[in-house]
């Protein structure tokens, strides 16, 4: 069985945002301007991307 993944890009930067923000961008694994990750989908990613959501756009779910 194929997990499933989202594909998520950075679309504004974290210069002047909260740190809580940029911290969590890290543990997405972007953080810088136009960097996309594939991600698995589970429930604290995508809590973690609900978080920073004008900071980030999903591309593509997959799977």
């Amino acid at each position: 069985m194929a997990k499933k993944t989202i594909v998520v890009k950075q679309i504004r930067s974290a210069a002047r945002r909260p740190a809580v923000q940029t911290a969590t961008l890290k543990g997405l694994g972007l953080n810088k301007m136009n960097r996309t990750r594939e991600l698995e989908d589970t429930p604290s990613v995508r809590g973690m991307v609900h978080s920073i959501r004008h900071l980030v756009e999903i591309i593509e779910e997959r799977g």
